[in-house]
């Protein structure tokens, strides 16, 4: 296994700024279910399912082609991925319909999932043991920053412009982030061989299975309200586009910040206290959510708390996951992201049944549901107490 002892300027960032391009791709039908279904003569609930086909697709082909591409070089492989999401969000403007949009989403999907988990263990070659938690939260950061920015912008772009001009602008940005990985980041890193005997090696592992499963509980949550998430504001508090997308950029900046706090405390605190705290701020939000709903303001004020721990419990699972099998790390963190879209397809498909069926305001407490089983788990993954400031 490759490693550097000390990193090329601005590697993390350009491997952070990857995950803003990955993020948008996966996060954009989000920002524009209404204009989709307009646009192509669907129902909000069939637009919808742009995204739980699409998770279900990244769950599948996370661990696989982790496994089939292993061996190859990571500069190589991060940029040839990135080069297909661009590819694909710039094909996605000009699909005729909604079945060559999920044609192409499906495509680009199998082999965007790639990138945040090779971009994690690829964090973790290049910095020293000591650096690699703070490293990983700051490459994750770009999903915080996928939230904060990108998606507010595909809101506006899309309602403003059009969903196409909206697919356009995120494949521009990937062929941008491509460049500046392929520039940036050094050739011949090789993460250890992912084989099949490492999967069974991974289910032994009872800190890893627990998790999983912990993530699982935390997306499942989080993506039962958040596919929804405009459609839901305009029914329950009547908001418009630009509110709606004001609610997108708070998700997203309050996001940021957990991510940025999260990344200062975790070396000092360890990963375990640090996810159990922003799981108790993301209940918190959620819950929020649940009570507050048809109130605006509230509701708002409930999806920032909710975004300071959405990406930072993200980001946290995955040091975990590293810190609890380091050899591993490569196939544990891939294994991570397919359970974190099996979670993300888990919720939107509930969502979009009850969505269906007009119990709007019973999907905050489903919600809470799911993240309350996540908080009781990690409560049963609390590490001993020598290995508290790593695990």
């Amino acid at each position: 296994m490759t490693r550097l002892d000390s990193p090329p300027r601005f590697a993390p960032t350009a491997l952070m700024l990857g995950n803003v391009v990955t993020g948008c791709s996966v996060l954009a039908p989000a920002g524009m279910l209404p204009e989709l279904a307009t646009g192509l003569d669907i129902s909000i609930r069939t637009a919808g399912l742009l995204i739980t086909f699409g998770a279900m697709t990244l769950c599948i082909g996370s661990p696989l082609t982790a496994w089939l591409t292993s061996r190859i070089d990571r500069r190589r492989l991060l940029a040839v991925t990135l080069a297909v999401l661009g590819l694909c969000n710039l094909a996605s403007s000009f699909a005729s319909d909604y079945a060559s949009l999920m044609v192409i989403r499906l495509v680009m999907l199998a082999v965007g999932a790639l990138y945040t988990p090779q971009a994690a263990g690829t964090a973790a070659l290049i910095v020293p043991v000591e650096r690699r938690g703070s490293t990983i939260a700051y490459v994750f950061l770009g999903w915080s920053l996928a939230a904060a920015a990108g998606l507010p912008l595909i809101t506006f772009i899309a309602s403003h412009v059009g969903w196409r001009a909206a697919y356009f602008a995120v494949g521009a940005t990937g062929i941008v982030s491509l460049l500046l990985v392929a520039w940036r980041l050094p050739s011949g890193l090789r993460g250890a061989p992912v084989e099949l005997k490492t999967w069974a090696e991974l289910g032994r592992n009872r800190t890893v299975v627990m998790l999983l499963l912990i993530t699982t509980l935390q997306m499942s949550g989080q993506f039962v309200v958040f596919t929804y998430m405009g459609p839901l504001l305009k029914q329950l508090t009547g908001a418009d586009p630009n509110q709606i997308g004001l609610v997108f950029a708070l998700y997203g900046i309050f996001g940021f910040l957990g991510v940025v706090v999260a990344s200062r405390i975790v070396d000092s605190w360890g990963a375990y206290r640090t996810s159990l705290l922003f799981t108790c701020v993301l209940f918190a939000g959620i819950g929020g959510w649940a009570i507050s709903a048809g109130s605006y303001p509230m509701m708002a004020v409930a999806v920032a708390v909710w975004g300071l721990g959405f990406a930072s419990t993200n980001s946290m699972q995955q040091v975990r996951l590293v810190a609890a099998a380091p050899p591993l790390a490569s196939a544990s963190v891939s294994l991570n992201t397919s359970v974190l879209y099996i979670g993300q397809a888990i919720g939107s498909a509930a969502g979009g049944v009850l969505f269906a069926r007009d119990l709007c305001q019973d999907m905050g407490y489903v919600a809470v549901a799911f993240v309350t089983l996540a908080l009781l788990t990690i409560l049963m993954t609390r590490p001993a107490r020598r290995l508290a400031a790593v695990a």
